[in-house]
């Protein structure tokens, strides 16, 4: 998994680095698969979640090494200021039975040094360690597909805002074309005295309120936009811009995938039934082989008899450890281990029944919102029509100005239904992708 992952950074990284290097005159359009690619390689929470499967990586190496012999140096010096005491019977000297003699052994300078090798030869919950840190690498991996799910998500929905933003201004800039236009043809009407002052300040009016919309809009796509930078992982003095084409495709049946919320609970499951395992066999006896070799010195420090002398020391053996009685903790943990487990499967069912049905209603969403954007196309191009027809018809004396700013207004509306139904498919249509298992960058 952290190989795939190190080659698509290289990859990424050498082709944004040669985008980059290629002189532009015009600023840089940003496709939706390049932001996704600056994220791979830039969103901090991206990095976070592949340092952490390295630190999955350790843990497993951590789990392994712990089957490799250990050894260890030690280097021991004392000095009795008192000599220990030793009870000798007499009757080793020819004395009375059951009698002894205090007697101190020993000289006052005492060196022990020596390497130490322990290695262990069935410890069954070493094994079991390294087979529940295996599946916790799998786990953290799943995690880290699962930040990767949660960046393309999250990514993809501010470039579809920042698009309906986009094409949400276009439709403002020509409103106020529109208005301008029938705000100049009824000046000129005032001025023939075929208007009122009234109908300029109306037309005016309206004019001045897709200023400000479009204020407000321009603010809300900085906003998107600077939120698109920050989930890339740039700088936000960065200039940008996005693709504003609205790919519209009829819907796309997703083949069904294990979801990652799914896969992460059967994940959680293995390492509850991994550790009930080593549990388990925490109850069975372990042997280890272990040596010792080395030297130790004696010394005597007093006339007439100094001298300071070492002597080699070295054994081997094996030692087993049979668990006999603990209180009955292992028991006890056991019996909570099983709960948790039950609380796993609930888990499990409760994730997949609750994908099931998010799926259905995504499945849903979408298809009424593709039938909305159809609709909403073609109400554009019959509000269009009928503005123009007004407009005309008010220019002949046909229709007055009420007629002319509710043909306009409606036109207005329909646009906004549009965007709205367009967002709508998109979001749905991601929802669907990411509860369905699809969403990879």
């Amino acid at each position: 998994m952290l190989v795939n992952i190190h080659k698509r950074k290289l990859i990424l990284l050498l082709s944004i680095t040669l985008f980059a290097v290629i002189p532009s005159k015009a600023q840089q359009v940003w496709t939706l698969q390049q932001c996704l690619d600056t994220a791979q390689l830039n969103n901090k929470n991206l990095q976070i979640g592949r340092n952490n499967v390295l630190i999955g990586e350790q843990k497993q190496a951590e789990a392994k090494s712990n089957l490799i012999p250990k050894i260890n140096a030690n280097a021991d010096y004392r000095y009795y200021m008192e000599l220990p005491y030793q009870y000798m019977p007499l009757s080793a000297f020819d004395g009375p039975e059951g009698e002894f003699k205090q007697i101190q052994f020993g000289v006052p300078h005492n060196i022990n040094a020596n390497l130490q090798l322990t290695m262990p030869l069935y410890n069954p919950q070493v094994y079991g360690a390294i087979k529940t840190s295996k599946i916790a690498g799998e786990l953290t991996e799943l995690q880290y597909q699962k930040t990767e799910e949660q960046v393309y998500f999250e990514i993809s929905s501010l470039y579809y805002n920042a698009r309906i933003l986009y094409h949400q201004l276009v439709f403002i800039d020509s409103n106020i074309v529109n208005s301008k236009r029938l705000l100049n043809n009824i000046k000129l009407l005032n001025s023939q005295l075929l208007a009122t002052g009234n109908d300029v300040n109306k037309v005016q009016l309206q004019l001045e309120q897709l200023t400000t919309q479009k204020k407000y809009v321009s603010s809300n796509y900085e906003q998107v936009i600077n939120a698109l930078k920050f989930s890339m992982g740039i700088g936000l003095v960065q200039p940008i811009e996005i693709d504003p084409a609205i790919i519209y495709q009829n819907s796309i049946d997703y083949t069904s995938k294990s979801p990652l919320d799914v896969r992460l609970a059967n994940t959680q499951f293995m390492i509850l039934e991994s550790e009930m395992h080593t549990l388990k066999n925490s109850r069975l006896p372990s042997l280890a082989l272990y040596g010792t070799y080395g030297t130790a010195g004696y010394g005597y420090s007093e006339k007439p008899n100094q001298f300071l002398d070492f002597h080699p020391i070295g054994f081997a053996g094996l030692q087993l450890s049979i668990p006999v009685f603990n209180g009955t903790t292992t028991q006890k943990r056991i019996k909570q281990k099983k709960i948790e487990m039950q609380n796993s499967q609930l888990q499990v069912s409760l994730l997949t029944e609750q994908n099931d049905m998010q799926v259905t209603n995504a499945s849903q969403k979408r298809m009424v919102a593709q039938s909305s954007v159809e609709t909403t196309t073609k109400q554009i191009e019959l509000a269009e029509s009928v503005y123009v027809q007004t407009v005309l018809q008010q220019k002949q004396g046909v229709a007055n100005l009420t007629e002319v700013l509710l043909a306009d207004n409606a036109l207005r509306e329909a646009q906004q239904n549009y965007l709205s139904a367009v967002i709508d498919y998109l979001k749905a249509d991601l929802e669907l992708k990411k509860l369905s298992g699809n969403i990879s960058f």
